[in-house]
């Protein structure tokens, strides 16, 4: 298959932007495959009420198929076709957050297959706040079933150059418009409880959740790689975020912290192994490896999360068989958002943490 590149930047008109998102909408509704930007992370779409869609989805990225997918929409009243019950929290949320990096799950209606929700009874939908993926979702006929666009267990993608690095031959087309806003992917709660429960923390953290609809819960798998309990989403039981090599969160006081890293960089370069590490400002110069990256500073979640995949992805490039990152949350201004960052680290190293 070629995969056709469509860029779109601040040079294009509105006309031209249109005739863009229009090409690509049609590709949707003959049952093909387009990658484009929302503001957390590049998604991989098709069309969410097309059972063929949602298998050429799974396919593309070699994603099992009991990994759900979500459902992009850019119109608050398209909701009500593909649930069965709208609960009055979910309301609050979709007030208060929507547009914007939340996903919501509900309890399907039978307008969407089973191949879309992983054969779940329940469907994820968010409404993204990005401009252009609301044009292209309206485009394509409003539903759009879009994991991130990337091979299955790799680093979601941030640019589109990632984009095409895993993609191109496997989908149709691929809407270059830069990199992204948040970094991370959305933020996922479970609304088909009495009790409003998180699934994935992102950027809409719990205390906001609470704000909106008073008492949230956060499911304990989240952090607890040991936890005996069942996850919620099929989803979270496999490894995501992950670079070739091994990476490793270090954790402890920071010059500890410190020597602990270089002693191991320096044990690898040794035997010849390439080795990188993830830093900060407050750090940084007393690092010595192959590949050094400045996350900025520790105080600053925000920055850290628009980074962190492009790092991983960047290691990958550069051949490094060994990774370090320092554990940063608890520095964090922000502790709800810096959950989510060390979510997606942990994931990334399959939950390898040493304290110092």
């Amino acid at each position: 298959m070629e995969t056709e590149i469509v860029s779109i930047n601040r040079t294009d008109t509105p006309e031209s932007i249109d005739r863009k998102l229009s090409r690509a909408g049609e590709i949707i509704k003959q049952g093909g495959l387009v990658a484009f930007p929302t503001e957390t992370v590049y998604g991989l779409g098709g069309d969410a009420l097309n059972p063929q869609s949602s298998r050429k989805i799974y396919a593309a990225k070699g994603r099992p198929g009991d990994n759900p997918l979500i459902v992009h929409i850019a119109d608050m009243e398209h909701l009500g076709r593909i649930v069965s019950r709208i609960p009055e929290k979910a309301e609050k949320l979709a007030e208060a957050f929507w547009p914007g990096p939340l996903t919501m799950i509900f309890e399907k209606s039978k307008l969407v297959p089973y191949e879309t929700t992983g054969g779940l009874d329940t469907v994820a939908v968010r409404m993204p706040s990005h401009r252009l993926a609301r044009l292209f979702i309206e485009k394509a006929g409003g539903y759009i079933a879009a994991p991130s666009a990337n091979l299955s267990g790799k680093p979601s993608p941030t640019t589109a150059k990632y984009v095409i690095q895993d993609m191109d031959g496997r989908i149709d087309m691929i809407i270059d418009a830069q990199g992204v806003e948040i970094g991370l992917e959305s933020t996922i709660v479970d609304m088909t409880g009495d009790i409003p429960m998180i699934l994935r923390p992102g950027y809409i953290t719990q205390e906001m959740l609470s704000r909106a609809v008073g008492e949230t819960d956060m499911d304990v798998t989240i952090f607890d790689s040991s936890s005996a309990q069942a996850p919620k989403a099929p989803g979270m039981k496999y490894r995501h975020y992950a670079p070739k090599g091994e990476l490793v969160i270090v954790e402890g006081e920071p010059q500890k912290v410190v020597r602990y890293i270089n002693e191991q960089t320096a044990f690898y370069r040794a035997q010849g192994k390439r080795t990188g590490i993830i830093g900060t400002d407050e750090l940084i110069a007393d690092y010595c490896a192959d590949s050094i990256k400045n996350a900025g500073s520790r105080n600053d979640s925000r920055a850290v999360a628009r980074q962190l995949y492009t790092f991983l992805r960047e290691f990958d490039d550069e051949g490094i068989d060994y990774m370090y990152a320092q554990s940063f949350a608890e520095s964090f201004e922000d502790r709800g958002f810096g959950q989510a960052v060390m979510n997606r680290l942990l994931k990334a190293a399959g939950h390898k943490v040493v304290k110092v």
